[in-house]
């Protein structure tokens, strides 16, 4: 085991950018322009926006050297609103950056085809924060189309997804560009300065660990009269497996991919149990296809477990890891870190603003950080947990990944019918075959 914790310092630089020293350097520095583009103009897609002028601000002192260029999202009324916040003086998140939008008409793009229009634009930059059913295939197109990228998590929902996001990394890594990915908590202060003491032995060796997003139920939106299947599935995408991935995916990532950053490794099986307490037939929000709960025991290679639990349901809230040691505990939650009951670590600027200052100070000094692999690998332990809850079965991380399961509804359009495919019933869904 003590050979595991010299494997663990060995591979901190690649689990996270962030060791303390580099938040030194953060704030130096100039260089060229950055021209950005934004693919998904919803919440997440507007917050990143806001978050790469702030760490353009914190790095050259004003956000003169990047510019947001275009906006795509496949909802006109979506781009053209996203346009009109960028360029409102009295907007409080946005005001002060109105110099740095150079957004037009011609670079304002809608429809299932904008992001392709986008990439097509000098732009250098690129946010990826649509739905997560469509990550794999924008962040096949930007590295294509030779990019540089921030991409939200998660980036697949399925093994489909997943296989095509491990093809792109060598292919971007072959081609320099930069993937800074939405996992924010290995760009934060506080948690690098915890795991490089777990890392260092403060706890010992590692024996097991626990993690959990335990909240309440998010957004639901109503079905509005005469909408198309197709184009409300997209408007309530949360709520569908083939946008969302369902929670474990989509927001439960975070605290997989901050274990599997403490253990250096991704698990290789997976067994648990879920389903739908309140989002049953009847219910407030019966539609959709969504759990609300789910129960997982991750297994790695030298037999640890780990204990994964996330719901939507009413009650406490629980948004946090533990790492279990020979000497001792290590406990992390957004915004507070402890190690046998004493602080480990603070935060000092918010780690949305930092994971761009990161992205933006390695594309410039020519060593652009490349996340997908890590990323991917969180994100494929959460579809892992999930499948095997769905099937109420032991399933490794070999056979799920080599499944032909893949999500996305073959030659889809905003205007055309989807099954109403219910959700998974506990114990009786079947993993694809083998691609």
């Amino acid at each position: 085991m003590s050979n595991r914790r010299d494997f663990l310092k060995a591979t901190a630089a690649a689990g996270g950018v962030a060791v303390a020293n580099n938040f030194a350097s953060a704030f130096a520095g100039g260089g060229d322009t950055i021209k950005v583009g934004l693919i998904g103009c919803g919440g997440r897609g507007m917050g990143a926006v806001k978050d790469i002028l702030n760490a353009e601000e914190k790095i050259n002192g004003s956000a003169g050297k990047v510019e947001i260029v275009a906006v795509a999202d496949v909802f006109k009324n979506k781009s053209e609103n996203a346009v009109k916040t960028f360029t409102s003086e009295k907007s409080k998140d946005y005001g002060r950056f109105t110099k740095n939008v150079k957004i037009t008409p011609d670079t304002t793009f809608s429809g299932l085809d904008a992001y392709q229009k986008l990439l097509a634009t000098d732009v250098n930059l690129v946010i990826l924060a649509t739905p997560p059913g469509f990550r794999p295939y924008h962040l096949e197109a930007a590295v294509k189309a030779n990019k540089n990228i921030f991409c939200e998590k998660p980036v697949a929902v399925d093994a489909t997804g997943a296989r095509k996001c491990y093809e792109l990394v060598e292919e971007s890594k072959k081609k320099n560009i930069a993937i800074v990915a939405g996992t924010q908590r290995r760009h934060q202060k506080g948690y690098i300065e915890t795991l490089k003491q777990v890392r260092d032995g403060a706890i010992g060796d590692i024996v097991s660990a626990r993690c959990s997003w335990n909240g309440n139920e998010p957004w639901f939106h109503k079905r509005p009269e005469g909408m198309a299947d197709s184009t409300y599935q997209l408007y309530n995408w949360y709520h569908y497996l083939w946008l969302c991935g369902d929670h474990i995916v989509e927001q439960h990532v975070h605290n997989l991919d901050v274990i599997n950053w403490a253990m250096g490794e991704h698990p290789v099986r997976a067994v648990g149990f879920g389903g739908r307490a309140v989002r049953h037939p009847g219910g407030p929000k019966e539609g959709g296809q969504i759990w609300d709960h789910f129960a997982v025991e991750y297994e790695y290679k030298n037999g640890l477990r780990l204990s994964s639990y996330c719901r939507h349901l009413p009650g406490d809230d629980d948004v946090s890891e533990t790492l279990y040691g020979s000497k001792g505990k290590c406990y992390t939650r957004d915004g507070y870190y402890e190690i046998n009951k004493k602080p480990s670590g603070s935060d000092t600027l918010s780690a949305y603003v930092q994971e761009h200052i990161d992205l933006l100070n390695s594309i410039r000094a020519g060593s652009p950080l490349n996340e997908l692999k890590n990323v991917t690998d969180s994100t494929f332990t959460a579809i892992l947990g999930r499948n095997a809850c769905y099937g109420c079965k032991t399933l490794s991380w070999d056979d799920a990944l080599a499944s032909a399961e893949d999500t996305m509804p073959k030659g889809y359009a905003l205007d055309t019918p989807l099954d109403a495919t219910r959700a998974p019933v506990p114990g009786t869904w079947k993993l694809p075959p083998r691609a």
